[in-house]
């Protein structure tokens, strides 16, 4: 088994594991390969506007991080194409479908790219310029394989000419037109060819033999040769539009923890309002929960809070709910030995309590949380883990604000493994929590939109100025809004936040899901209406990361499930486009 993830940077110690053992590939099966090719593969992470291209790296891995192949694509924005520089299986690891998914992978990308093609070099069939019978059957081979995806090399051209005189190393340009059927014309061909000329060969093809290839493409539209190996083209197995589907992770055990003191509202009720409207839509796949370890928690958490939290819980009654007496946080070095009186050592407010089940059910979100990201770590484009009780609130070592654990900054702390992370609260409340943990890092960017904490909750966090420390000075953007404001104010202030994201480059985005920014919530004061929340998810979506969304609050159950399922319509038409069976309604 493997899967399938995108590489960005190599900023963290899997991505340099990663790129490593990429490069050890690239000199295993392509010994005649450039040295500069080396260099050049990790340079063009980094550099877009260096080489005019951005480029994506596919790493195929089994479970324990070992490289089974690898894929770069070429995004050449401008002209809208896209180009597979490189993909290859790692030595003795033909078989099990790699270059398969791993072909099938990038063609997705490309299509959620809506790219007008998909070129790449393969090299050539003809007997009369091969000597060697055994480079020509692997050379058939290969053209076979694409075949089968209905993908053949572009003929009437000079492409695979020798760039020295004698060359035998010639290549075909072949074209995927992604199933699209859409032709391209003669203008935009010789375009694209001088452009990978020109992006890739600059520094060893002349200007003049640029041009001559380029301008050899004179038909009014490409054309493909004629199939030889494989005269059907076969159905691919997994679909763009299976990839369009929003995994679904639901924390199915979250009733437990129900406490039915007055004027609590984070109910159970929450999510089956939430579940119910969702199910009114075709977006979702459902996937269940697979349990993390206590030690994924404490990689967040202080491992004395999620003792203490465990402890504690487990001994009270059924029913009860225990609350601060005191808070002796002015002493953090000598924390009370009794149960009870520890309460306000790590708690926030006086409205949160601790009962039998509160550790259980957040534990329950947290593997959710982790569930949801693991999908999208396999390949999936937009995740969502449906839990409660929420997690934003829940520092490094205390809870507070219905939270017990930060659910979303687990999840972010997981990603941070493969790449940088942004995250995006959209709560009406500040996620302190989520500031508290991240403030000193500068790999995960936290961005916040709130009402001021001058008159909302938490009141001590969620300021502007506080931007971060040490190692995170910068990293940390909060937006506090006032207490009324108008819808566009608030997307405009979206807008910016997402601007300030897309300058970080993230590798993947963890948006916590507050609805408590409706119409006539009982724990916020802005007016935000279904229409609302759907324009809000499709500004999120239209930036195309990697998306956990993870959910924290809305309290007003009239309107939740509706609000729910339009921001989540809005996400995915952001994202993948507008598409008649998912319009709103």
């Amino acid at each position: 088994m493997f899967r399938i993830r995108k590489v960005f940077d190599n900023t963290s110690c899997a991505n340099r594991e990663a790129m490593s053992q990429v490069l050890s590939i690239l000199a295993s099966q392509f010994p005649a390969a450039r040295k500069e090719e080396f260099t050049k593969i990790q340079a063009q992470l980094h550099d877009p506007l260096k080489y005019e291209y951005r480029s994506i790296l596919f790493v195929a891995e089994n479970g324990v991080g070992k490289v089974k192949g690898f894929a770069m694509l070429l995004h050449l924005s401008d002209i809208g194409v896209g180009y597979l520089e490189l993909i290859s299986a790692a030595p003795g690891g033909t078989g099990g479908g790699i270059g398969s998914a791993l072909y099938e992978y990038v063609r997705e990308e490309c299509l959620l790219l809506k790219l007008k093609g998909l070129f790449f070099e393969c090299a050539i069939d003809d007997p009369a310029q091969i000597e060697d019978p055994t480079i020509l059957k692997q050379n058939i081979a290969r053209l076979k394989f694409y075949e089968r995806y209905g993908v053949y090399p572009i003929i009437t051209n000079v492409y695979a000419s020798p760039v020295t005189p004698g060359d035998q190393d010639l290549y075909y340009l072949m074209l995927d037109d992604l199933g699209t059927g859409k032709k391209i014309r003669k203008p935009l061909a010789q375009k694209i060819v001088r452009a990978i000329l020109q992006r890739k060969y600059g520094d060893i093809i002349p200007l003049s033999q640029i041009d001559e290839v380029s301008l050899s493409f004179t038909d009014d539209f490409l054309r493909v040769r004629e199939p030889r190996y494989v005269q059907k083209p076969v159905a691919i197995g997994r679909t763009h539009k299976d990839k369009e589907s929003i995994v679904l992770v639901v924390n199915e055990g979250h009733s437990i923890h129900h406490v039915k003191d007055r004027g609590y509202v984070e109910a159970p009720v929450r999510l089956s309002t939430i579940l119910t409207a969702l199910g009114k839509t075709e977006l979702f796949k459902r996937i269940e929960p697979k349990r993390v370890s206590e030690a994924t928690i404490k990689k967040v958490h202080l491992p004395s809070y999620v003792d203490y939290l465990r402890r504690a819980c487990a001994q009270l009654p059924p029913g009860k709910s225990m609350y601060p007496l005191i808070f002796p946080v002015r002493n953090l070095s000598r924390p009370p030995k009794d149960i009870e009186l520890q309460v306000g050592y790590y708690c926030i407010d006086t409205f949160t309590p601790l009962n039998s089940n509160a550790y259980l059910a957040a534990r329950g979100a947290v593997d959710c949380a982790v569930t949801a990201t693991n999908a999208v770590l396999d390949g999936a484009h937009i995740a969502y883990a449906l839990v409660r009780p929420p997690g934003h609130h829940a520092e490094r070592r205390a809870f507070g604000g219905f939270c017990y654990f930060n659910s979303a900054a687990i999840a972010a702390h997981h990603l941070s493994d493969y790449g940088k992370v942004a995250i995006l609260d959209i709560d009406f409340h500040h996620g302190n929590g989520t500031q508290d943990i991240f403030y000193e890092r500068s790999d995960v960017l936290t961005v916040s939109i709130h009402g001021d904490p001058h008159f909302a909750y938490p009141h001590f966090a969620g300021f502007k100025d506080e931007t971060g420390s040490n190692e995170g000075e910068g990293f940390n953007i909060n937006y506090p809004l006032p207490e009324h404001i108008t819808a566009d104010k608030y997307r405009k202030t979206l807008a910016t936040a997402l601007k300030r994201i897309k300058a970080f480059e993230p590798a993947y985005l963890v948006v916590c899901l507050g609805l408590d920014t409706a119409k006539s919530d009982p724990t916020g004061t802005w007016n935000h209406t279904f229409d609302d929340f759907f324009k809000i998810g499709e500004l999120i979506g239209k930036a195309k990361y990697h998306t956990v969304v993870v959910q924290e609050g809305g309290y007003r159950t009239q309107t939740l499930g509706t609000n729910a399922k339009h921001f989540f319509q809005g996400l995915w038409a952001g994202f993948f486009g507008p598409d008649k069976s998912q319009k709103k309604k």
